[in-house]
Parts: C-alpha cells; structure tokens; sequence
C-alpha cells in the first residue's frame, strides 16, 4: 500500500494532538460529488460532509459544511452568520481565499479562519468525513474534536426537500 502524504490539516490536527485517520480514495475529474466520493469510501452520504465558502453582505467570507448530498439554504446560512444575504463565492476566489481547491476544501487550515457552521446532524456520529485538503483524501474525525478545532457552531443548513 501506498504511503499516505500528510497535508496540512493533517500536521495541523497532529500538533494540536487531535485524532483522525486519513482515508484515499480515487477521483473522477469529471464527478468530483460527494455521493462519488462516499460509493468510494463505502461509507453513507450523511457522513461525508462538504465544505462551502460564503460571502454575505455583511460579514464577508464564512464557512458551512453540510452533508454531502444537500444543498445550502442561503437564507438560513445567512441567518446564522449575522448576513441579510450570502451567495456561494465565485469558483475563482476559492484557492486565492482559502489555499483550496474545489473537491479539497477543507474547515481546518484555510490561508485565515472564518467563521463556520456545520449543519446540526454533524452530531448525529461518532465520527465524520471532510476532505483533508486535497482531492484524492479524506479527512475521518470525531465531530466535537473537528468542531471544537474550527471553533464551529452547529445550525439548520441545508434546503429542506420539496
């Protein structure tokens, strides 16, 4: 088996001595989905979440991380981050504000923390899945240890289904 490169969240979470693991998985370019990535990891989609990148009209940058298969509920992002409105930041300003690229954004470790939520069911496991920061890994962490890290509030996120 392949030796596992350690990213920066992963340096970050070991000098802070927070416990993880660091699962691979292969990446399709052309569906970059969390759905993709938790068929991989054999894992429900509840479990592996995403990390998206906000800007309200008031606070500027912010961070919610909702599982993988839901979408945002902007009104409520807004709501949370003190915001009368918030909108997905422009694909293009993702790595020069965070380091990350798309399928690799990760909560911990972007160029300077946001604020951030993570959807109320987060809570629901003993353990979760973002991404470690690059595509290709996942990130597999308790909860509480990755909330209390990125000093992240738990709220209502995602679109209630129609």
């Amino acid at each position: 088996m392949a030796k596992i490169e350690k990213t920066n969240v992963a340096r970050l979470l070991d000098k802070a001595k927070i416990s993880y693991g660091l699962v691979p998985y292969v990446v399709d370019e052309n569906d970059l989905a969390a759905t993709h990535i938790a068929d991989q990891l054999g894992e429900d989609i509840a479990r592996v979440f995403k990390t998206l990148v906000l800007e309200g009209d008031r606070t500027g940058n912010f961070v919610c991380v909702i599982p993988g298969d839901k979408e945002v509920d902007l009104k409520a992002a807004a709501k949370v981050s003190g915001n009368k409105k918030c909108d997905l930041i422009p694909m293009k300003e993702l790595l020069p504000k965070t380091g990350y690229i798309r399928g690799g954004c990760c909560p911990i470790g972007m160029k300077k923390p946001f604020p951030t939520w993570f959807h109320s069911t987060v809570m629901d496991y003993d353990y979760i899945y973002v991404s470690a920061g690059v595509r290709g890994l996942q990130l597999k962490i308790a909860p509480a240890d990755l909330l209390g890290y990125v000093r992240a509030e738990c709220a209502d996120l995602i679109r209630k289904e129609e």
